[in-house]
């Protein structure tokens, strides 16, 4: 928009009333009608914080119609709150879909009645408290497939051998080291952690090399991990759920954290148990080939979110998708990537 230009004669008074509303003119532009004009922005996008009075009501609620008011309000909090508000309506929207007439009635489809939903998380959630919420959505089938890192399987068998600490972001490392603790942001993971886990999945690596060479089973990664989440018999455990649920748990790097570590131990002490990536990778593919639907929710980036969108594209994508991180595109990062990159591909 042009300034306005400022004109100025012979007479103060004059002027300066000139002078005002000309400034007026530059600084209070006219708004357009928000609601009925150009923006066509609809009155329910006024932002607007939670209002507890309404959301507790005249009557007791349970906490769920609670916390179910509460999260749809976000989408107008306004920032990051109303991104994580249109998460919310994505995420709903992947519960309830159902396939139309046609779906049903073509014999070619084997997809299933429901939105096959991807859910990919990288290990510090599982290290925090957030593992919690991701066990409750395995111990109720509210997720079809887990893709996940080393250091998520691995911390969350751990927890059920031995508890993770909270600490500071600013403890000193060397100090840490020499006291046998590993700190992961501010949390603290005690040496002895690791000790017994070792003590528990090595005698299992051996029973699965016995396995392997007497009756010819070949293990993946997914295999492994449902098996450790049979072994750890523990309804704290996210892959105690998964086993139970035959969820499968993906983890293509299954070697990069303490896992691997255990697992070169054992290769030397007891060599010839075989991991068979190939397995996995038509598994994660033909989960996404086969859906009727599929809907990602990734949170995190780099290894989970790659797998999870590549396996989509081996059906042309993804019908929703959520991503949650903290990455920025500007670096070209997968884990910055916004949706509509990956549609590029």
């Amino acid at each position: 928009m042009d300034a306005p230009s400022i004109k100025v004669d012979n007479d103060p008074e004059s002027n300066n009333n000139a002078l005002v509303e000309q400034f007026k003119q530059a600084v209070l532009v006219r708004s357009d009608h928000i609601h009925n004009g150009y923006f066509d922005t609809p009155k329910s996008n006024i932002v607007r914080g939670v209002d507890f009075n309404i959301a507790m009501g005249t009557n007791a609620v349970s906490h769920g119609e609670l916390l179910d008011k509460i999260v749809s309000s976000y989408s107008n909090v306004g920032f990051q709150a109303t991104n994580f508000g249109r998460a919310v309506e994505v995420v709903n929207k992947m519960i309830s879909w159902k396939p139309d007439v046609q779906m049903i009635q073509d014999e070619n489809e084997n997809g299933g009645t429901k939105c096959t939903i991807f859910l990919g998380y990288t290990s510090n959630l599982v290290s925090s408290g957030l593992r919690e919420n991701i066990r409750f959505l395995a111990q109720h089938s509210l997720i079809d497939v887990i893709v996940s890192t080393a250091g998520g399987v691995e911390e969350d068998l751990i927890k059920c051998l031995a508890p993770t600490y909270l600490g500071d972001f600013r403890m000193d490392g060397a100090a840490l080291r020499k006291n046998g603790l590993n700190r992961i942001g501010n949390l603290l993971v005690p040496n002895d952690n690791y000790c017994r886990f070792e003590e528990w999945l090595l005698p299992i690596l051996d029973t699965m090399l016995n396995e392997q060479n007497s009756e010819n089973i070949m293990w993946s990664p997914s295999k492994i991990i449902a098996r450790l989440g049979k072994e750890i018999d523990n309804e704290d455990s996210i892959c105690y759920w998964a086993w139970k649920n035959n969820i499968p748990i993906y983890c293509p790097a299954i070697t990069d954290g303490s896992l691997g570590d255990m697992l070169f131990f054992h290769s030397i002490k007891s060599p010839g148990l075989v991991i068979d990536i190939m397995d996995d990778i038509r598994g994660v593919n033909k989960s996404a080939m086969r859906a009727k639907c599929t809907g990602s929710i990734i949170l995190g980036g780099g290894l989970v979110k790659h797998h999870i969108s590549n396996a989509n594209l081996m059906r042309n994508g993804a019908d929703f998708a959520v991503y949650i991180n903290t990455a920025q595109e500007f670096d070209g990062s997968d884990a910055g990537a916004s949706p509509d990159e990956a549609v590029s591909w």
